[in-house]
Order: C-alpha cells, then structure tokens, then sequence
C-alpha cells in the first residue's frame, strides 16, 4: 500500500551547555562563550542544503534543543527565525518550544524568546530538593527553579513543561512525591515525570549511584500517577503528563511517526518521499568545532528504512501512548496493511499485553508497564 505523507516538524539542536550533568547522554559539550553568529550562519547554511527535501510542506512544529538551548541570546533565537521563515513554510499555528534550564536565564530573557516567535517553553527543573540538584550535577537551586516558572507566566507563556525526575540518589518516596506537589502547585500546561535511568557514556554510568529499590520506585510511580490525575493532568505518553488540549504537539508528532527535519551538530531526521515510497533516516555531524567548519556538508548516514523496519518503528513510538496508534495509522506509515502482520500479534493480545478496540493497538497497562520487554517480543513476532 502506497505511503501518505505525515506532518512535518523541525527539531534544532544546540550542542552547548555550562556544565554536563553526570546523568546526560545528549550531544552536549561544556563551552564559555558561545560562537553565536557563527553557529546562526551555520544553522541557516545546514538547512539550505535541507529545503529541497520537504518542498512544498508545512513544518507544524519546531523544538529547539540541547545541550542548554536557553545560554543563546534572544536576539539569536530572532535571527534565526527570521532566517528559518525566509527559507521554510512555517505555520501560523506551530508549536514552537524552547528547552530552557533555571541556571542560565537571566531577567528579561524570556521576553526575548516569546518576541522571537517561541511560545512554548520546557524547564529543566528536576528536582525542588537542593540536596538532589546538587547530585544531579544541577547548577540551579529550588529557589531559581520556582523564579523560572513565575518568569516564564509573566513572559506571557501560557503554555510550558516542567521536567520531573524521580528515583534519585538517596530519594525517598515522599520526598519525590513532594518535588512533583510542588510542580504541580506552579500550574505548568504540562508536566514530564519520569525515572532518572543511567546510560552508557555518562558519570553515573561509570560510576553507579545508589538509587531507590525496584518496589519503592513502583510504588512511587503508582502514587505519582494518582496525584497528577488528581490535578488534572492526563497520561498520554509513558511519562509525559498534560492538562486538556495541552499535550506537545511536536513529541506527539515523533510517537505518531512522523516526519522531522533536523538541524544543527547531532541532530537526527526521518522523511517520507511518497513518490519513491520510501522513508530515510539522517543525522548531522556530531562534534560542534566540526559542524561549524563544514555545515553544507553536515548531513550523514542517509539510510532507508525498509518496509519491515517502517511497521516496527512506528509501533516502537505509537505503542508508547496509553491510547495506542490507529490501524489506518500505522498502514498510512508503514504502507503494510494489518491483516498482513497483525495476526502475528494475537498471542500477546491473549496473553493481555497489547489490547485491538475501535480500530487502535495500544498497550494494556501491565505491557506499559513492561514496554521494553514486550517491544523485544514484538519485534521477535514481526
């Protein structure tokens, strides 16, 4: 079955940060003073050579991330989508969201942001216990992290995301329960609370903090879902968490496979040619100094994803969503029709770990729960 073209976001990654914490596995790099006018020049350069694959679509949605996204100025963020308008088709209604962390924003700045056209942020808070911050290797305090939410209101954000962690070193269960209170007493739109997890690559990873037992996690996790609904804040993704009509547009768009141009050192894309009935993936150069040296050059690994490949990443996405992908969905993506792998599936379906109703795959809550394990078994079964 032939592809339909899916919307179009922009991702655009700033690779710089004050300090990497020692749980970050992102493309981010620790630098003074930032090469602001060259990295714009660069950006621009990049997504020229970039245009002539999406001629003709609307981007709906940009994110702009890091790294710490909020260390450039605002005046960068106005050049730069004066700059993005000349050469994009960006729509009058996108989502456009910044990555902002509370150690870095200054008075002002985020009048500066909502001038340039952003009008969504999402704050890097983690934690309101200044003992945990400082764990985390966090350079605000609760005090900065409170300012920052009250700032970003009087700004005239009406729309932002606090960033949540839990399961942190030493962390108890009410003193987790307590950080994800006192977000939610801060009224932002939406709420992102989930484990801190330790990756390869990192300081934790190397060398392992001592973190709360799987049963107290569990338990806080349990507790934490109820009092976020209590509140009025809706699960739709494994941990993002959003009052009515608030979810984020961009990251929706990733979960429902989309597609996204990407700019910037190590960012990643993924585009559909429906006239070739293909779908590629793509990423930029990694290292800042090298993207800055040869932008025009920056894309890498222009690799096709194959049909096979089509239906298991959109159910790897989809299937993070409580309320599941459609069927007609995930044929318009993967260009396969259901009754050709979904038979494949029924043994998890009676085993309740995937659950088929008004035409959408979603997960049960205990295949939620243990989505990891079950996307292995999904991939064996396909």
């Amino acid at each position: 079955m032939p592809l339909i073209t899916p919307p179009l976001s922009l991702y655009i990654h700033t690779p710089w940060c004050v300090r990497k914490c020692p749980y970050c596995d992102f493309n981010s790099h620790e630098r003074g003073a930032l090469p602001e006018q060259a990295y714009l020049q660069a950006l621009l350069t990049d997504l020229e050579q970039d245009v002539a694959l999406v001629e003709g679509r609307t981007v709906e949605t940009v994110f702009i991330g890091g790294g710490t996204p909020s260390l450039l100025s605002a005046d960068f963020y106005q050049q730069l989508f004066r700059g993005l308008r000349q050469r994009l088709a960006l729509a009058d209604s996108a989502e456009i969201t910044l990555e902002a962390n509370p150690g870095t924003l200054e008075a002002g700045r985020f009048e500066g942001f909502r001038e340039a056209g952003i009008n969504r942020l999402s704050i890097g808070v983690q934690s309101f216990n200044n003992q945990h911050l400082q764990a985390l290797g966090r350079i605000h305090d609760s005090q900065a992290a409170v300012a920052a939410a009250h700032q970003a209101r009087q700004a005239g954000f009406d729309n932002f995301n606090l960033d949540i962690m839990h399961a942190l070193p030493g962390q108890s269960r009410e003193q987790a329960l307590d950080d994800l209170q006192r977000a939610i007493e801060l009224a932002p739109t939406h709420l992102s609370w989930y484990e801190l997890t330790i990756e390869p690559n990192t300081v934790f990873y190397r060398s392992p903090p001592t973190q709360p037992d799987s049963d107290t996690m569990a338990d806080t996790e349990s507790a934490g879902f109820a009092l976020l609904a209590d509140h009025g804040y809706h699960r739709y993704e494994i941990s993002a968490f959003a009052q009515p009509g608030r979810e984020c547009r961009h990251n929706l768009n990733y979960w429902q496979y989309g597609d996204y141009l990407a700019i910037g050192a190590g960012a990643h894309g993924k585009l559909t040619n429906v006239t070739d009935d293909t779908v590629h993936r793509y990423q930029k150069t990694r290292l800042p100094e090298h993207y800055l040296a040869d932008p025009g050059g920056a894309r890498r690994q222009w690799t096709r994803v194959e049909k096979d490949e089509r239906l298991f990443e959109a159910l790897l996405n989809g299937l993070r969503l409580p309320g599941g992908i459609a069927l007609t969905q995930l044929t318009a993506t993967s260009g396969q029709a259901p009754e050709r792998w979904l038979p494949r599936l029924q043994p998890l379906v009676a085993r309740k770990l995937l659950r088929v109703e008004n035409e959408r795959l979603a997960c049960t809550e205990t295949g939620l729960r243990h989505l990891n394990t079950l996307l292995e078994q999904i991939a064996d079964q396909l």
